[in-house]
């Protein structure tokens, strides 16, 4: 099995991959300030819509391990184009869908073949990007993904709102359509050679990762990270829904938080490698937990466009540096790796959605945010205090590796 080609240092990550993940990132977050108005369309209670977000994000999870395997043995571009078509189709035939349970079908095959794209892209970055400056170029890829977040939460509360909430699905499935066309021009970076036998090679990168056991704990943070963070923001919507705002204005709340994400991901940019990765770590999380801590307090847009702001905030200095740890801990099978990465993170949101469900059925936004914050602590402490030990031992004992 041949070495891969050593990473190429390049200004950033190709325009072609910033669009496909602007456009993952607005679909995944549409669904926000609709579910409201779904639960009314369709007449079901608002923990039962819950599921077209929940089982897109669980789909978004669970894929991700084979989308990394096929993405080292078959390519980065060619499995990004391949889900793209599927996610354009996909979310045609959501917006078609008359019934919940058909709806949360479709929005599950859409949010599997989404899940391939952002995934792929920062594997993408890892194979041609030298490491010394690969943080700065993830945090480009996570701005692109933030102005998608920013358009989705404020575009599709005002389509669900003045048009229909159907027509927020045909928006990104049509930009899927001409994202896949696009990318045809993308070059394929240089992998390892792959075994003789698709099975082996499969084997073979799932033994590298799943024994590596930094790799699992790079694992469980973004399990807490994506239950805390993921999980729990989609509800900001509806807590000012419930408070009596309309879907739309709703929507435009939580537009700070990609705002927020898109400003400070150019801060975080400017500080990486001046300050240490667990610094900004603890500073993420530090901004994750104020932000839930003072939507717990009261619900207004005042206090939800805050709370979004910081969560935002909280995200480009926490995220971008497990992403970057996840990009370098297993080089062999970065693919693999980002895979379970973000298996872990959309699991994790999944999960936490799921159960916070019923608490805001039945108005309990106070708990629900409470919950977010507390658990923030912890998992800020953990994941500083590990990847400065991770650091250390990497200084004391360095080992050659592809990057």
């Amino acid at each position: 099995m041949k070495s891969p080609t050593l990473p190429v240092s390049i200004a950033g990550p190709p325009l072609a991959l910033s669009v496909s993940s602007f456009v993952s990132s607005f679909d995944r977050f549409a669904v926000s300030p609709m579910l409201v108005l779904i639960a009314v369309d369709l007449g079901v209670p608002l923990s039962a819509s819950v599921t077209a977000a929940s089982g897109y994000y669980l789909a978004y999870g669970l894929t991700q391990p084979l989308w990394g395997v096929l993405s080292d043995r078959f390519g980065r571009v060619r499995l990004m184009r391949a889900a793209l078509f599927g996610a354009a189709l996909a979310g045609v035939v959501s917006a078609l869908m008359p019934a919940l349970g058909a709806l949360v079908v479709a929005r599950i095959v859409t949010g599997a073949c989404f899940g391939a794209v952002i995934p792929t892209s920062l594997t993408y970055v890892g194979d041609t990007i030298h490491a010394s400056v690969r943080q700065r170029a993830l945090t480009d890829l996570m701005g692109a993904a933030a102005l998608g977040t920013a358009l989705a939460t404020g575009l599709g509360g005002v389509l669900a709102d003045l048009v229909n909430w159907r027509v927020a699905f045909t928006v990104p499935a049509a930009c899927a359509l001409v994202c896949a066309l696009t990318l045809r021009s993308l070059p394929e970076p240089a992998r390892a050679q792959p075994d003789r036998h698709a099975g082996a090679g499969a084997v073979r990168y799932l033994g590298m990762v799943l024994g590596h056991r930094w790799a699992l704990l790079v694992f469980g943070l973004a399990f807490a990270e994506g239950a805390i963070m993921l999980g729990a923001m989609p509800f900001l919507a509806t807590a000012l829904q419930h408070a009596g705002m309309a879907t739309a204005v709703a929507g435009l709340g939580i537009t700070a938080y990609g705002l927020g994400l898109w400003m400070f991901s150019k801060l975080v940019k400017r500080l990486t490698g001046r300050w240490p990765t667990p610094v900004l770590m603890a500073v993420g999380g530090t901004l994750l937990c104020a932000g839930f801590a003072i939507v717990t307090v009261h619900v207004n847009m005042a206090t939800v466009t805050v709370t979004a702001l910081l969560l935002g905030a909280g995200w480009s200095f926490l995220h971008s540096s497990l992403q970057t740890w996840a990009t370098s801990v297993v080089p062999e099978a970065r693919g693999t790796t980002i895979a379970f990465f973000a298996s872990a993170l959309f699991v994790g949101s999944a999960v936490s959605s799921w159960a916070a469900g019923p608490l805001a059925e039945q108005g309990r936004y106070d708990l629900l945010f409470g919950l977010a914050a507390a658990a923030a602590i912890p998992l800020t402490a953990v994941a500083a205090l590990t990847r400065r030990r991770y650091g250390a031992l990497r200084t004391e004992n360095p080992q050659p590796q592809p990057e």
